[in-house]
């Protein structure tokens, strides 16, 4: 049996695979066994796929933590909290259930990283106490928390996200740098040179080609994402980018294809670290 890595150790250049580069439910022991055969370090759990495991399909964390230090992984990222502005209804009882699930996985299986979205429905006062009170609960846990800025939403860029993380000050709470939404959204190098490297806690790479293949922004992003270098992005200078600011986080592959899906876990997995591991190389080259 190998030991996993301790989440809170991973840095980069260690290489997470993202639980949205596969189907949201489902073959969760090939997704373990691809990561491991890929060379990943970690991999991440989407909240209700913990939820469908531990009520359909009866694992205990403790089976779950053991098959994933039988392959030498660990759980790096938690996806992904939404309505966390929310303080009565609906929406704010489906965030307390998530965010229970949340810190049942950090408890339980251990993580590094709890990812928060938008868009919030409520002043910006009442965004930022409630995000601010999220992320006072997360650091019981240990966890870091990452604002992922997204065009279809309020929190639409890094500079929108900077502006809850500063007025919000809470040393755990930080920004996931998707290089589909920079390119996508603002594509402004000035807001991603002016976010603190330390603070920016995930990394998400993958590619794909500059003009939208379908009209629905949301839909594009979750369907027709390509392994890094496959793509028309400036995959090497983003990273660049983020280097040069000083950034330690791991880097997480998140490939979300509606045709990778349809191919086996484990030549997405090699396709993805053979396409971060080419970037890289450019990097010095």
């Amino acid at each position: 049996m190998t030991t996993a890595r301790a989440a809170r150790e991973l840095a980069w250049p260690d290489l997470v695979w993202s639980h949205f580069s596969r189907p949201r439910f489902g073959a969760f022991d090939e997704r373990v066994e691809a990561a491991a055969g890929a060379g990943f370090a970690a991999i991440g759990l989407y909240l209700y796929e913990y939820e469908r495991l531990r009520n359909e399909e009866r694992r205990s964390n403790a089976a779950l933590a053991a098959q994933l230090d039988a392959h030498g992984l660990c759980i790096a990222e938690i996806e992904a909290l939404k309505g966390w502005w929310a303080v009565d209804g609906t929406e704010s009882a489906a965030f307390e259930h998530a965010e229970s699930l949340a810190f049942q996985i950090a408890d339980g299986l251990g993580a590094r990283y709890l990812q928060v979205i938008g868009p919030y429905d409520c002043t910006f006062a009442q965004a930022a106490d409630r995000l601010g009170g999220l992320c006072d609960r997360a650091a019981r846990y240990g966890l870091l928390v990452g604002i992922e800025w997204l065009p279809y939403t309020n929190i639409p860029s890094a500079a929108s996200a900077q502006q809850l993380v500063e007025a919000i000050g809470r040393p755990n709470l930080g920004y996931c740098a998707d290089i589909w939404h920079h390119v996508r959204g603002a594509n402004d190098e000035g807001m991603l040179r002016a976010l603190p490297g330390d603070r920016i806690f995930a990394v998400q790479m993958n590619d794909g080609p500059l003009a939208p293949t379908l009209a629905d922004y949301k839909d594009d992003c979750l369907a027709t994402r390509v392994p890094p270098g496959e793509g028309e992005f400036d995959c090497t200078g983003f990273l660049r980018t983020l280097r040069n600011l000083g950034v330690t986080a791991p880097i997480s592959l998140e490939i979300a294809s509606t045709e990778l899906w349809k191919l086996p876990a484990a030549e997405t997995a090699r396709r993805a670290v053979d396409g971060i591991h080419a970037v890289l190389a450019a990097l010095d080259a």
